[in-house]
């Protein structure tokens, strides 16, 4: 199939919400040509928009002198400012109907088989788990036929190992699936929304420079520029100065700017917030990060709310942090919202938008009466909780002690607020990359 650039579809072509009751979908036809049989074909291309997802094109491919087709993803929205990592534990064989959106970036392994398919060796897909098996296993088939005729030992092992494949889909033992993606664009389904998968484990990581340079972000000039400028260390200018820098609209992708400012919160810490507003949309975001390390113990607040007015509480969450309702049996992992400093009342919008509005496996022909109802329940509940007509507690759990939810009595203890500070985990010092950290004495190893 031959190359069609995202530019030229972008130019007469507009994306569309995705949705299985649209029958108003015109794709766009282009002639091109088949690299099996050299002759001309069409290519069909469907401009969707799906949440969490973004923009992506889907395109199909056909040939009618030679009857071959071929189907694929792309993604149209931005790199993603970290990678994405899911690790999913497939214990059912219900698990190998969760939908999977694997980016052409990402990569796929199955420690137990020590099976991996490298990044950029397929194209993006819109599956499953089993679709995921039955591509792997279609191709190491492919050319088993030429592999009898001239390597008969290898060809014998692939077909063993082909086997173990098709084995796992009958589910007599469980085994690992990661995909790890470093564009960020990938996403594995919570059937359990939203409530914690337990089965599922996300987390984020910053891109290596080699997957920067992989991915197109930087070349090697630009790490040589990168070397060369000496940031600034001048903290009493950076606190009485709004810092711009362009960038782009995570939603539409056109040209935005993001302010950055120093902020001293009271009875806490100095925080970084980043503001960016999009004059073409109207798109708003805001992010916040830690001004300083991670602290020696992990801190958790529990607010008991018990007046409309808690709604209007100061609440920083950072990247680390998870949200809990227990009266809801609600758990909302770190990372899920990023960095925030809102209010309260805005907390829990965010936490509806992102799992009842936003949800994009509660619409079309992917969507159950159930999973559609359950969702609809729990935000009427969110509802509830904001216009106070809820007696429920709110905990924020953050393990690197960077989060904070404002006491309206300070500097006098908050009788409906209790915050305490633990000693972190194994498990959780492992996600926050402490346990390999050494700050001492790393000189003597050498």
């Amino acid at each position: 199939m031959s190359v069609i650039s995202e530019d030229n579809v972008r130019g007469g072509s507009v994306f569309k919400d995705i949705s299985a009751d649209d029958d108003d979908w015109q794709p766009t036809e282009i002639e091109s040509l088949c690299m099996y049989c050299y002759k001309n074909g069409t290519t069909r291309l469907l401009l969707t928009r799906i949440p969490f997802f973004k923009e992506i094109i889907v395109s199909s491919f056909s040939c009618d002198n030679c009857s071959w087709s071929n189907t694929e993803i792309q993604s149209a929205g931005r790199i993603q400012e970290q990678g994405v990592c899911y690790t999913l534990r497939v214990k059912t064989k219900q698990d190998l109907n969760r939908e999977v959106v694997k980016a052409d970036s990402a990569t796929t392994r199955i420690p137990e088989l020590d099976f991996e398919i490298p990044p950029f060796t397929q194209k993006g897909s819109l599956s499953t788990i089993e679709g995921l098996l039955d591509r792997a296993v279609a191709g190491l088939e492919q050319d088993q036929a030429v592999r009898r005729a001239t390597n008969p030992e290898v060809a014998e092992k692939i077909d063993a190992f082909i086997q173990k494949l098709r084995k796992l889909k009958e589910m007599d033992d469980e085994f690992t699936l990661v995909i790890e993606d470093p564009s960020g664009n990938s996403f594995v389904e919570n059937p359990d929304a939203p409530q914690k998968d337990e089965a599922l484990t996300v987390s984020t990581f910053k891109r290596s420079l080699q997957q920067d340079m992989q991915l197109g972000i930087k070349t090697e000039d630009d790490l040589e520029e990168e070397e060369e400028e000496k940031p600034s260390n001048d903290l009493d200018a950076m606190r009485n100065e709004v810092l711009m820098f362009d960038t782009n609209c995570p939603e539409c992708n056109a040209p935005a700017s993001t302010n950055m400012k120093l902020v001293q919160i009271p009875h806490f810490k100095e925080v970084i917030i980043m503001a960016t507003n999009c004059d073409s949309c109207g798109h708003r975001t805001n992010e916040v990060k830690s001004g300083g390390g991670t602290e020696e113990l992990g801190t958790k607040i529990t607010l008991h709310i018990t007046d409309p007015s808690d709604m209007t509480r100061d609440v920083l969450k950072s990247e680390t942090c998870a949200i809990l309702i227990p009266e809801l049996e609600f758990e909302l992992g770190m990372a899920a919202l990023g960095g925030k400093f809102t209010t309260l009342e805005g907390l829990l919008k965010d936490i509806k938008d992102l799992i009842v509005s936003k949800n994009p496996f509660i619409c079309g022909d992917s969507s159950s009466t159930d999973r559609v109802q359950k969702l609809k329940e729990f935000g009427e509940k969110l509802e509830k909780i904001m216009a106070g007509e809820m007696d429920v507690h709110v905990i924020l759990d953050d393990p690197a002690g960077n989060s904070y939810l404002q006491n309206v009595y300070a500097p006098d203890p908050d009788p409906e607020m209790t915050v305490e500070k633990y000693t972190r985990s194994t498990e959780q010092n492992e996600d926050l990359g402490l346990n390999d950290m050494k700050t001492e004495g790393y000189q003597e190893d050498d």
